[in-house]
């Protein structure tokens, strides 16, 4: 296909804040993970699909539960209202749990 540009599995993205490798990131409509740490300003690549391992609010999360992105605080929760959808949990965590592994869907509606 000669239209074709990449596979959109990483892209760049360019965050305000300095960003650590690992660490959740939102651009607009995009939520990825940071492949390494950038300061503010600068570009980096960011995962957009794929299984992470994030840190999360109190909570149990079920297996299969959608999960959402809590800026505030930068953790997963499942509360949907003033977050943005990130993927789903691919394992259950429990409530004294501080780390869920998601499932991204490439977006952060």
């Amino acid at each position: 296909m000669r239209n074709f540009v990449q596979t959109g599995d990483t892209l760049t993205f360019t965050s305000p804040d300095p960003v650590a490798s690992g660490q959740g990131v939102v651009m607009n409509a995009l939520f990825g993970v940071a492949a390494s740490a950038a300061p503010a300003g600068d570009p980096f690549e960011a995962a957009v699909v794929g299984v992470f391992e994030l840190p999360k609010t109190a909570g149990a999360i079920a297996a299969g539960a959608k999960v959402y992105w809590k800026a505030d605080t930068a953790n997963v929760t499942t509360t949907a209202t003033g977050n943005k959808l990130i993927g789903a949990a691919t394992e259950a965590a429990d409530d004294a749990a501080t780390t869920v592994r998601v499932r991204l869907n490439g977006t952060a509606a």
